[in-house]
């Protein structure tokens, strides 16, 4: 990406910062070339002032960081899409964006890090935390049992008991791959190269 046009705004670039994992747009601000080498080197988002004069990496004083995830250029090369993991508020006024939305997602990705978190984080009292604990013959038992849960589900007709053991079995899944070292990304990946 060494060919971004910083000299069409004098030596700025626009920049739109999204969230990598729900994919809200969080804020816009400007890099300048130093700024988008300084957010490069240490994966914390940095852009140049233009009411300061100068370099500001976004949470330097209220340590609601950006980590960066990906940097994309446009067609145009004179602005650019900065993926982002946001380490609490973007705004300025506490909101979640500064566009005031809410900055919020419930899919499996986000499952899957929440899972993910308690196994290198255990957390005292956490159901997830106990079954790592207890180990992989005990994740791969619980992921037998919600699985013939919602076998038996399936032959009747209560929707409501068929959806939980169904998100039972999703969550205990999820448990077994982290506990096996691996994602959904990994099986994402397998069913991709059976689709060809």
């Amino acid at each position: 990406m060494s060919n971004i046009d910083f000299a069409k705004l004098n030596g700025l670039v626009p920049c739109v910062v999204q969230d990598a994992t729900t994919k809200k747009v969080l804020m816009q601000a400007f890099m300048n070339e130093e700024a988008y080498e300084k957010t490069k080197r240490e994966k914390k988002v940095t852009f140049y002032s233009r009411s300061k004069k100068r370099l500001w990496t976004k949470g330097e004083t209220s340590g609601n960081l950006l980590e960066l995830v990906e940097i994309l250029q446009d067609c145009d090369n004179d602005s650019l899409l900065i993926k982002v993991n946001p380490k609490g508020p973007t705004c300025h006024t506490g909101a979640d964006t500064c566009f005031n939305e809410k900055n919020e997602s419930w899919d499996l990705t986000r499952l899957e890090n929440l899972i993910k978190d308690r196994k290198n984080n255990p957390k005292e009292g956490s159901y997830t935390t106990s079954l790592f604990k207890a180990g992989i013959n005990k994740i791969a038992q619980k992921v037998g049992e919600e699985a013939v849960e919602l076998v038996i589900e399936a032959k009747d007709s209560n929707k409501d008991l068929f959806l939980n053991e169904a998100a039972d079995l999703m969550y205990h899944y999820l448990i077994l791959l982290q506990a096996k070292n691996c994602s959904l990304d990994d099986v994402k990946d397998v069913l991709r190269k059976r689709h060809k």
